[in-house]
């Protein structure tokens, strides 16, 4: 059961870039989760997922502490997830649904996936943990990362063109 929650069903296994897999997999997933329940239930997803996908990479990097396996994407789809909390959050806030603030799911996408391979400040430091948390902190730094300026983002377009 950990591989299945630590690869995302296998999704790991697929690809020579599995990181960018999951990611690309977590965006639809969280769309379909805010469609259902908005915000909130992506915020209680996530959380969720965090600590479900925490006790899994510790299960699967139990015999290999020091590894961070390529296979393991479960971080990806928590920190996916985070970066895309303030396109969740505006365009509940808005009353819009969420596809229709499609420029901000693609900088969601692509700031997260420039911190979780640039690894900058935090992200770098998590990683350098070895362990099962900061497998999963690598990430969450960088969906925080990721969120916060694809918020600055979104007001700057809205404070310059709307």
């Amino acid at each position: 059961m950990s591989k299945m929650i630590a690869t995302m069903l296998g999704l790991g296994f697929l690809s020579s870039m599995p990181g960018t897999l999951g990611s690309a997999a977590a965006v639809p997933l969280a769309v379909f989760i805010h469609m259902i329940g908005g915000f909130y239930a992506l915020v209680v997803g996530t959380l969720a997922m965090f600590f479900i996908g925490w006790w899994a990479t510790a299960d699967q990097v139990a015999a290999r502490p020091t590894e961070d396996p390529s296979e393991i994407i479960i971080d990806e789809l928590v920190g996916q997830w985070l970066a895309l909390w303030i396109v969740s959050l505006g365009a509940q806030h808005a009353g819009v649904p969420i596809w229709k603030l499609w420029p901000g799911l693609i900088a969601a996408f692509v700031l997260f996936r420039l911190f979780d391979i640039t690894k900058p400040s935090l992200v770098g430091w998590a990683d350098r943990l070895h362990n099962s948390l900061g497998i999963m902190l690598d990430d969450v730094f960088a969906g925080l990362f990721a969120m916060i300026c694809v918020g600055l983002l979104g007001y700057a377009w809205h404070a310059a063109f709307m």
